[in-house]
């Protein structure tokens, strides 16, 4: 069951013009949903379930993309990577495409995807009526060198007219990552993670600065729940091209996190 909550920007709207502002919004705005999950270890067949309940839930509130967190349908789980990966065409993705086709939403989710060079840690999207895309890690730290390789492009998504630069877990951390998206011609800074407490706390220092510098939007999609030899606590987060933090998560819950870029309103919609 999800309980919802609704933060509005001080702009006021009239009644009336409700309609004309949905419309407005469909040309020059979007919704963008971050879903906040407690993944269970390995279990795929589980964690799809478990992603489309929350992808439903974003339908429900007209958004145009949803994002999942890092290693979404498998949990942040390095040692079984190998035995977990596969690719973007995988049968069991199937119906991710059919949802995004008939409800014209995005969906980016966490997967290992493999290739001739070992496994990488990626994102798979889906998008209305186009082909997949991977987009593949491209920073690691040393601790994932045993298990992962690095991706070697970043991707630039368009959607609802706004430019999208995917960032997964530590290269979000590197300056270097966000300098190369803002100079690609990113709006938004998009940010999927499983992280630690000391690992949110840096991105809170670290996420506001890069909004700030590149005028980007920055979001961050975290999960819940232990995982690897971590436990991650959620806390997924907005923050606008100024810097300031626009809605958050907490700790425990899953949920979804929605930003209207036209309105700059915030919709929390929380699990119990």
């Amino acid at each position: 069951m999800f309980c919802e909550l609704r933060i509005r920007s001080p702009i006021l709207i009239d009644s009336r013009r409700a309609k004309y502002l949905y419309e407005f919004r469909s040309v020059m705005g979007m919704r963008i949903a971050l879903a906040q999950m407690r993944p269970l270890k390995g279990d795929i067949p589980a964690n799809i379930s478990k992603h489309k309940k929350l992808i439903n839930l974003a339908i429900s509130l007209q958004a145009n993309a949803i994002f999942f967190p890092e290693l979404s349908l498998t949990s942040y789980e390095p040692e079984l990577a190998n035995d977990l990966s596969t690719d973007q065409e995988d049968s069991r993705l199937d119906d991710f495409q059919t949802i995004s086709n008939e409800n014209d939403i995005a969906i980016g989710l966490g997967l290992p995807t493999e290739n001739n060079s070992g496994i990488n840690i990626s994102m798979i999207i889906f998008q209305p009526d186009q082909p997949r895309l991977t987009y593949s890690k491209q920073l690691l730290p040393a601790d994932e060198l045993p298990y992962f390789v690095i991706g070697n492009q970043q991707i630039l998504l368009d959607i609802a007219g706004k430019k999208i630069a995917p960032a997964i877990c530590f290269e979000s951390l590197q300056l270097e990552h966000s300098q190369n998206a803002a100079k690609l011609g990113a709006e938004i800074y998009l940010t999927s993670v499983a992280k630690s407490q000391k690992g949110v706390d840096k991105a809170l220092g670290i996420y506001p600065q890069i909004a700030r510098e590149h005028s980007m939007l920055v979001l961050m999609a975290n999960c819940v729940g232990f995982c690897d030899n971590f436990e991650s606590v959620g806390q997924s987060a907005i923050w606008t091209e100024d810097g300031m933090l626009a809605g958050q998560l907490g700790d425990e819950n899953e949920g979804l996190l929605v930003f209207d870029t036209e309105t700059e309103e915030v919709i929390k919609s929380i699990s119990n």
